[in-house]
């Protein structure tokens, strides 16, 4: 079942990277730099500053650091557990795919995927409400993630685990930050 699995992902895989071209490496290589990402981050902190203030503004970031750092250690446990290798080094691919970029960590899961999918979530369960269209910030990490395939670092498997993960952690972390707020910011 597992090899079955493995082999539908890596057909899988090998069909999106193929579908790349040169043409758009450049900005693939720019979307997968979390430093590009900045004024994303900048837009949305103004509008979380705008809508609740500096002190709280300030106390939610601790939160989206604490997530991220725990949504990153786990992708790390799980990298080193599994070992699995990234596409770009898999031998018995690696002549016919796409390689735009290389890394010589392991693969499973993906940690841009489950960093940016813990953090949507969390921004999206605070948010909801607040902003009309905010369910787009999910484009955020379908994009980011996306580019890891393209660059041959992960395989679709990768980064619907790390999908999945941050979800989970950002829907924890989200109900965490709900009972606190209520015990240290009283309506």
């Amino acid at each position: 079942m597992l090899e079955k699995l493995q082999s539908l992902d890596t057909q899988l895989f090998v069909y999106l990277n193929g579908l790349g071209s040169e043409k758009f490496d450049g900005f693939w290589l720019f979307i997968t730099k979390q430093v590009n990402w900045i004024p994303l981050f900048l837009i949305l902190l103004y509008l979380v500053y705008k809508k609740i203030g500096v002190k709280q503004t300030l106390y939610l970031l601790l939160f989206i650091a604490v997530l991220i750092t725990i949504t990153d250690q786990t992708t790390n446990v799980f990298k080193n557990g599994f070992q699995r290798l990234r596409p770009c080094n898999n031998p018995e691919i690696k002549s016919f795919i796409r390689i735009v970029q290389v890394r010589n960590s392991y693969s499973f899961f993906s940690g841009h995927a489950a960093n940016t999918m813990a953090v949507a979530t969390f921004l999206y369960l605070n948010f909801k409400q607040n902003f009309k269209y905010f369910a787009l910030i999910f484009l955020w990490p379908l994009i980011f993630a996306y580019s890891r395939i393209y660059l041959g670092l992960h395989y679709p498997l990768d980064i619907f685990s790390g999908y999945l993960c941050g979800f989970i952690f950002g829907f924890l972390m989200y109900k965490i930050y709900k009972i606190l707020q209520k015990i240290y910011f009283p309506a």
